[in-house]
């Protein structure tokens, strides 16, 4: 069968979302809201396995968003840093560092040793770029802490996660760069684009070839509240770039694109031939459920384009990447799911692929 992943999260359980905003005003212990993100991991994960997903995660159950989980807390950042202004309007702002040291609080690796104590299931494990935590510093500096010593010790800390996530058995980890797109937006040059692919080959040039088989990225134009920050930039301006970043698997919005063969294309054209292509099949922000049969459309479809060796399916995003996002249901996710993993199944068994 063509190897299927999800992207990471999953909406968190009504009673999750009440009991973090019970702790914040602090109503409950950390002790009692511990045992409520117990509690929604495991049933996530119960649910995920239920979908007969070969590759599983831990929903990002216990994270206060894909972006900000390593610094969660940190006492040096304040609330006001880059904001993230979504299509409809509503905006998503990055903390800002105010002062040294930078380092993270809670990587990647402790939430996927939560999840490993309820699963065999092989666990992908997903983990923010530097590029987007790079933005955490301020344009007008830190007196005693230069831009260059932040992304020394941003370097060394993502490389310490990536590296403890695959020593502790991740089945592979996923780098998300959803800023890929917004960059764009932000300067049409490429020129901070470019800047981000090296500063992620930064990190991912000290794992070796056969390291970084485990290691892929994600790209899509943004998923909150129903609706994108950067679906307006053309994958044209960005796919000859992305595939110079020195990962093996690469996870592509694709089901929601307008014009997908396109993309399919461009894929073809720029990408290397030993990278891996996930083509997202199930769009998240859509309330309806994909069918089976359109999955499997949309992989054969893709198979005109990318050999089967390198081909791949997953979802355009995941469902809901920051923690308050009630826009979609747990149900609808895991019913996506089960529809991307058979209509994946189908489609691998017309391809001749077992």
């Amino acid at each position: 069968m063509l190897p299927t992943e999800p992207i990471g999260s999953i909406p968190r359980p009504a009673n999750l979302i009440e009991g973090i905003n019970r702790f914040q005003a602090g109503r409950i212990s950390q002790q009692e809201l511990d045992v409520l993100y117990d509690a929604a991991l495991q049933d996530t994960i119960r649910c995920l396995e239920s979908t007969g997903s070969p590759v599983i995660s831990d929903g990002e159950q216990g994270k206060p968003s894909f972006a900000t989980y390593c610094i969660n807390d940190l006492e040096n950042l304040a609330p006001d840093g880059m904001p993230l202004v979504f299509a409809d309007g509503h905006v998503r702002t990055l903390p800002r560092l105010v002062d040294a040291p930078f380092f993270y609080k809670t990587p990647a690796d402790v939430y996927l040793e939560r999840a490993q104590r309820y699963t065999r299931t092989p666990l992908k494990q997903a983990v923010i770029s530097i590029s987007a935590l790079s933005l955490l510093y301020p344009q007008d500096g830190i007196r005693g802490y230069s831009r260059e010593q932040y992304l020394e010790d941003l370097i060394t800390e993502q490389r310490g996660e990536v590296r403890r996530c695959l020593q502790k058995g991740a089945h592979v980890v996923q780098i998300d760069f959803t800023e890929a797109r917004f960059s764009l937006k932000l300067d049409p040059s490429r020129r901070l684009l470019n800047s981000f692919v090296d500063l992620n080959n930064l990190v991912l040039e000290k794992f070796s070839a056969e390291e970084r088989k485990r290691i892929g990225v994600h790209t899509c134009p943004g998923a909150d509240r129903c609706c994108k920050h950067s679906a307006d930039v053309d994958y044209s301006e960005l796919l000859p770039t992305l595939f110079n970043l020195q990962a093996t698997n690469f996870y592509v919005q694709l089901a929601s694109e307008p014009d997908r063969q396109d993309v399919l294309k461009m894929i073809k054209k720029y990408a290397k031939d030993d990278q891996r292509i996930f083509i997202g099949v199930i769009d998240p922000l859509i309330p309806g459920v994909e069918s089976s049969e359109e999955v499997t459309e949309r992989v054969l479809e893709a198979a005109s384009y990318i050999p089967l060796h390198r081909l791949g399916t997953t979802d355009d995003c995941g469902f809901a990447p920051f923690s308050d996002d009630t826009s979609r249901s747990r149900e609808t996710a895991f019913a996506k799911i089960r529809s991307r993993v058979a209509g994946t199944a189908a489609a691998s068994k017309a391809l001749g692929v077992e």
